[in-house]
């Protein structure tokens, strides 16, 4: 098992980074919100789950402890891996799995890509007296999108996963989206390469 890795942040992408410890490059899967937390360049602590498959070995890496320790308990759900059970915290935070899943709350379970509502039925069954009541300060579980939009949330880590500071990005977001004014939203990629002109003037 390793617990965690400490290091340099080598690389970042839209689902994992590479953490140099100590000259070696450790590839690390993670939600977009710890992805979030991760700068090229700088030092990083990253909680970890190794999962070990015959063919792979992955490690999956977290914000802390508590959201690792809940990935690790979702797996022992029936039909859900460590992709899914990554996929769930990509959605809600841990609290927010832990409040769906006491209440009963098969909507916000099948806000989750991947997740039907048999599936939904199954992971309160199996789940509702292991995960506990929440344990945070009682704020939304559902991970907020910036700003409301979910394009937003996916350019701006773009734009930092590139090396681009937050202020920087945030403000290239928002040029981006004043342009677009109500009208249809194109697609991420499209977005993006906007905001990076932007940057770039």
């Amino acid at each position: 098992m390793i617990a965690f890795v400490s290091g340099r942040v080598a690389a970042a992408g839209p689902d994992g980074a590479v953490i140099d410890v100590h000259g070696v490059g450790l590839s690390v899967q993670c939600t977009p919100a710890t992805l979030a937390g991760l700068r090229v360049g700088d030092p990083a602590h990253v909680p970890t789950s190794l999962v070990v498959r015959e063919d792979s070995l992955t490690l999956f890496g977290f914000a802390d402890d508590d959201e690792r320790g809940v990935f690790e308990l979702l797996q022992t759900a029936s039909g859900i891996g460590p992709r899914l059970a990554l996929a769930m915290l990509a959605v809600h935070t841990p609290d927010g799995l832990r409040r769906a899943v006491a209440a009963e709350d098969l909507t916000a379970l099948t806000k989750v890509p991947g997740i039907g509502k048999k599936g939904a039925q199954r992971i309160v069954l199996e789940l509702r007296d292991r995960l506990g009541g929440p344990i945070g300060d009682g704020a939304a579980g559902v991970r907020a999108p910036a700003r409301g939009e979910a394009w937003r949330e996916q350019v701006q880590m773009g734009l930092i996963n590139l090396g681009w500071s937050a202020k920087d990005a945030d403000a290239a977001v928002d040029a981006v989206a004043a342009e677009l004014d109500g009208a249809e939203t194109p697609p991420v990629a499209a977005l993006l390469k906007s905001a990076l002109k932007k940057l770039s003037k």
